[in-house]
């Protein structure tokens, strides 16, 4: 099921301690529940892109028997392999990036992303990879942060995206179209909720998320 993942290391060591810092306060504000409602039916074996510090591990359900976690930034990674010797389903973290998935071709029931197709090289290349290691008909559940539905706002998040945003953001991009992107990439969307989070009185160039599932077609 595993391939090799030799030369695959990303390198973000000060966004990666900010990120930590970052997740922990968005789970005290909500983000677990989104969590929850990623992972609700996920089942068989899972791929997971882009693990972090392993904080959906936690909210895999029973009916999952495995979980390949891949998590290319070392400081992250090491923090995700803590969190999986907690996780009540077996879970395997291991080096690797979004656009050479270590693992075999159909290999998994379903797959998982969140908050990682904003910062991929190429967001048509890792779901081409993302399909790749799923069977037919598997699923990817998604919790993603993309462009706003606001032409004004959407605006602002294209001259972030040309200018300061990646920079600041280990690589992130916040005016991505991630749901059209999914449906070019051979998925069906099944499902797709839209909401603002957090809920702020200052906006957020990442606040409009998505959050759902799509079938490989």
């Amino acid at each position: 099921m595993i391939r090799s993942a030799v030369g695959t290391t990303v390198h973000h060591p000060w966004f990666a301690r900010l990120w930590v810092r970052i997740a922990a306060a968005a789970e005290e504000h909500g983000a677990a529940e989104h969590r929850e409602r990623l992972l609700a039916g996920v089942a068989g074996r899972v791929l997971e892109l882009g693990a972090g510090t392993g904080a959906n591990f936690a909210h895999y359900p029973p009916g999952v028997d495995g979980v390949l976690a891949v998590e290319p930034e070392p400081h992250l990674r090491a923090l995700a392999a803590e969190a999986a010797g907690r996780a009540a389903v077996p879970v395997t973290v291991v080096d690797g990036t979004a656009d050479a998935i270590p693992a075999d071709d159909a290999a998994f029931d379903a797959a998982v992303v969140s908050l990682v197709l904003c910062s991929v090289p190429d967001q048509a290349t890792a779901l081409a990879e993302l399909a790749r290691v799923l069977r037919p008909g598997g699923r990817l559940h998604f919790w993603e942060h993309v462009r706003a539905d606001s032409a004004g706002f959407a605006r602002v998040q294209g001259v972030l995206d040309r200018t300061v945003w990646p920079a600041v953001g280990g690589g992130c991009h916040c005016a991505r179209d991630t749901e059209a992107a999914i449906a070019a990439a051979g998925f069906t969307v099944e499902r797709v909720e839209r909401f603002r989070f957090p809920v702020t009185r200052v906006p957020s160039s990442t606040a409009p998320q998505i959050l759902g599932t799509a079938v490989r077609r």
